[in-house]
């Protein structure tokens, strides 16, 4: 059974021994330089939720979603205020191709559905263009790509 565990100081290290594989690395960060982001984040009025996915007791991934923007963040997407984001998203090479992404995301759309910040009427993310399965995965659950770019990834949104 997939679910979403907060990171804290009994998983970290197994979450940061998760790795996308060589092809995947320019898609997404590697999971240390995300918990440093959350970091920073919050500790600079921003919002940052890192999460392990996991199945059952297994670390498969790592997510983590967010809302606004903070004190730092000075080339934000207009999207990014008052709205939640799909931060980071990653399942480790190792455990790709047996749905744990769909599942994952179903957790995570779950997670942001009960407004941990707060209403919002949007969820985005953003994703290299070249990466075909983050965008069909993110088209299944009714993204869509409004035109627009946070650095050189394309921005998708979802009404909620």
């Amino acid at each position: 059974m997939i679910r979403l565990e907060e990171i804290n100081g009994k998983n970290v290290w197994d979450i940061l021994k998760l790795r996308v594989s060589d092809a995947q690395r320019s898609f997404v960060a590697p999971n240390d330089i995300s918990i440093i982001e959350a970091y920073i984040a919050i500790t600079h009025h921003g919002q940052a939720f890192p999460f392990g996915i996991y199945d059952d007791e297994t670390p498969v991934g790592f997510c983590m979603v967010g809302f606004g923007a903070d004190d730092d963040w000075e080339d934000a997407p207009a999207i990014a205020k008052n709205n939640y984001n799909l931060w980071r998203f990653m399942i480790d090479e190792r455990h790709q191709g047996k749905g744990y992404g769909k599942a994952a995301m179903k957790q995570i759309m779950d997670y942001i559905a009960s407004e941990p910040c707060g209403s919002a009427e949007y969820c985005w993310l953003s994703y290299e263009p070249e990466n075909a399965a983050a965008k069909t995965l993110y088209a299944s659950f009714g993204f869509m790509e409004t035109g627009e770019w946070d650095g050189n990834e394309t921005i998708a949104v979802l009404k909620l």
